[in-house]
């Protein structure tokens, strides 16, 4: 049986579409070989990153820092305001709605990607996805858990 484009068979046997901006973000953060999904997903330009701290203006600044450094974006304040609102978007989904750490004694050690692209394959529009992944707890090792979240906004 001939595999549908955009998918992926992992160590596991499961198939996993890449199809969309969001799923691309995800599967990059939560691979342990990113390069094998950007190899898959050559319509889309990406960055990847990481960031631990109890700041959260430090992860907003290793993100955009990292979107600049890599010329994920440009001057334009479109581009700046559609990556800023994504990322405060991936940020309510590790914070469970409340975007605060060193303030509520919580730590993350996250991995970060950054997509730029198309929503989805017939698309000829332009969005920014961001993905995060990690851990978030107590600042006491052995105290913390995964979280994920995901920030989609168009450029």
């Amino acid at each position: 049986m001939q595999r549908p484009a955009g998918t992926s068979d992992n160590i596991t046997g499961l198939r996993i579409r890449m199809d969309t901006i969001g799923r691309v973000a995800l599967l990059l953060v939560l691979a342990e070989d990113p390069q094998a999904v950007m190899a898959s997903a050559p319509a889309y330009q990406i960055v990847l990153g990481h960031v631990g701290t109890m700041d959260v203006q430090k992860i907003i600044a290793a993100i955009e820092t990292a979107a600049r450094r890599e010329r994920f974006i440009g001057p334009e304040y479109a581009e700046e305001h559609a990556l800023y609102h994504a990322t405060i978007e991936a940020l309510h989904g590790i914070s469970r709605g409340q975007i605060a750490l060193g303030t509520l004694l919580r730590t993350v050690g996250l991995r970060f990607s950054l997509v730029r692209g198309p929503r989805l394959p017939s698309d000829q529009t332009t969005w920014i996805a961001v993905a995060l992944f990690g851990t978030i707890g107590q600042p006491v090792k052995g105290m913390e858990h995964e979280v994920v979240g995901l920030g989609i906004f168009h450029v």
